[in-house]
């Protein structure tokens, strides 16, 4: 399914949960904020070289806009890996890239700058993730690890979930080297006519991940955006040389 989504300046509410009164989805935009170039404007990053001060003013923004609490939010320092939390309470936590919960009142959250943002709602067990995934993710199957674990925690079934695969930098403009390259199937992978070089499909795999563990395709939607080709509403850590804001992607349940 083709990632239908409401864009606000703030932020995109992804429909494929707008049946469902009682979650609320949102991933920011890079508008709408106070932060100057190269961060301009609504850097979510905690952990960039911005002005904590303008980061601070910048999720206020964005959790006012969505109606949320910040301090009801669950988020952790990413590290690439594939470790999943299960979220009991709000906080700041490490070395995780995937957090789930059951709590109602508790936003889970994941912040990026090209890689994928994945959110998942299991409407049943009134259960949520969020998933960090870039390609040392993908390839290491965080998304599977993830719905595994809410499956272990709450009794996930792939039937009754909702799925959002995020924006991220695109395949077209995701070129690798051969040591990447190497660890995708090829249905995500294609070789650049004029640089011989490997590009990543990272929505792609990751979709894939939903639909393995049973998501019917029609309960999963794609971002149509891309970090790359849709710079100026984005932030995109490759296309802005590793000087950038971050997005931040967050899923919860209401009160």
């Amino acid at each position: 399914m083709t990632g239908e989504s409401t864009r606000t300046h703030l932020y995109t509410k992804p429909t494929i949960f707008s049946d469902f009164p009682n979650v609320m989805a949102a991933e920011s935009t890079r508008h709408g904020g106070v932060s100057p170039e190269p961060f301009a404007s609504l850097n979510l990053g905690i952990n960039t070289d911005d002005d904590p001060a303008n980061v601070t003013e910048n999720r206020r923004r964005f959790f006012a806009a969505i109606g949320a609490d910040e301090a009801s939010v669950a988020s952790s320092y990413q590290v690439h890996g594939t470790s999943v939390l299960v979220v009991s309470e709000p906080g700041r936590f490490e070395g995780y890239d995937a957090l789930i919960t059951n709590k109602p009142a508790i936003w889970v959250g994941v912040t990026v700058a090209d890689c994928v943002p994945i959110l998942i709602y299991d409407r049943t067990n009134q259960a949520v993730a969020a998933i960090h995934a870039g390609w040392r993710g993908t390839v290491g199957e965080i998304v599977s690890k993830a719905l595994a674990m809410m499956h272990n925690q709450y009794g996930t079934v792939a039937t009754d979930c909702n799925a959002y695969v995020g924006t991220c930098i695109d395949e077209c403009s995701f070129e690798v080297g051969p040591e990447v390259g190497e660890q995708f199937a090829s249905a995500f992978k294609r070789i650049d006519p004029t640089t011989k070089k490997d590009c990543v499909d990272l929505k792609g795999a990751n979709r894939q991940q939903l639909i393995d563990f049973g998501i019917p395709a029609s309960q999963i939607a794609v971002s149509p955006f891309s970090t790359i080709e849709h710079n100026t509403d984005y932030f995109s850590y490759r296309a802005e040389k590793g000087q950038t804001g971050r997005m931040l992607a967050v899923i919860g349940i209401l009160g």
